[in-house]
């Protein structure tokens, strides 16, 4: 499954994931530079605050109570902000596009 990761200065890196893989998993995966993942994925910090391409918003649905916590405590959130541990590729979700923040903190 196909990922696109924009950095803010419109550097795009696509790469490839597996169904169940988080986005954020992938791009730690393959160096992708500002996804920190620093929790590793559990949920607890905002190391992998990205930003959901306007056009995958619906596909990626919104965050729960416990995400949404952790994003109160990012950098420059957004109405499209997520935490990428918590997005799991589907075949739904290939070409999904998120955008990073200039910096996660």
């Amino acid at each position: 499954m196909k990922i696109t990761y924009i950095e803010s200065n419109g550097t795009r890196h696509e790469v490839e994931g597996s169904e169940g893989q988080s986005v954020m998993e992938v791009a730690t995966q393959n160096l992708i530079p500002g996804i920190l993942g620093d929790c590793g994925g559990t949920c607890s910090c905002a190391t992998c605050h990205t930003y959901v391409d306007p056009d995958w918003l619906t596909k990626v649905g919104t965050p729960d109570d416990d995400e949404q916590g952790v994003l109160e405590g990012a950098l420059e959130v957004r109405d499209n902000s997520r935490l990428s541990c918590q997005i799991k590729l589907t075949a739904a979700l290939d070409g999904i596009v998120l955008h990073l923040p200039e910096r996660q903190y």
